[in-house]
């Protein structure tokens, strides 16, 4: 899946959202936004990572002890 793709499903998925809106301003749709996008992220990344915190880090370009925050913040560790 290419970055264009990604890009493109973002994008469609925010215009269903305009449209479930039915004409309501939407509200802090940026925290909103990273929120729901992090956490499936998180979760596929440690997953093709093997739980690998340092292997995941890597890949996402994060600090392993800014990852591990994030993990504990959505849930997915204790």
């Amino acid at each position: 899946m290419s970055k264009q793709h990604i890009e493109a499903c973002v994008r469609t998925s925010l215009e269903s959202y305009f449209q479930d809106l039915d004409g309501t301003e939407p509200d802090g749709m940026y925290d909103m936004m990273v929120r729901v996008v992090e956490k499936p992220l998180l979760e596929v990344v440690m997953q093709h990572a093997e739980q690998n915190q340092s292997r995941a880090a890597e890949w996402l370009g994060l600090n392993r002890n800014t990852l591990r925050k994030k993990l504990v913040e959505h849930k997915l560790i204790k």
